[in-house]
């Protein structure tokens, strides 16, 4: 007798082994799974590019933002990938737009 015949019973292991796998094994597991992995996870990221990809195409001077970073500001200026952004008075820095995280409502950004 040996250590692994007292964690699981050789007639146990002989059972499992002696099961086989059918013809169709783990195949609807593995649909279940991806699936299941589309719904919680690939659609609500494509979902979530899709609006973010919107948010930049309408992109205006005067929006209220926050970037990636926490910098919120107010855009002064729109290009085809970049935002000129004035973070405090006299103070303008540039961004890409890809970097914008959303919009804020107006009113936000206080000087």
């Amino acid at each position: 007798m040996n250590l692994l015949d007292l964690i699981i019973s050789p007639t146990f292991a002989e059972d499992i082994t002696s099961q086989g796998s059918g013809s169709l094994g783990g195949l609807p597991f593995l649909i279940i799974m991806f699936v299941l992995m589309y719904f919680l996870l690939i659609r609500p990221q494509q979902k979530r590019s899709k609006e973010h990809k919107a948010l930049l195409v309408a992109l205006k001077t005067g929006d209220e933002i926050v970037t990636n970073g926490g910098i919120v500001g107010i855009v002064k200026a729109v290009d085809e990938s970049f935002a000129t952004v004035e973070i405090a008075s006299g103070v303008v820095i540039k961004v890409q737009k890809q970097g914008i995280n959303q919009k804020i409502p107006k009113g936000s950004v206080k000087d």
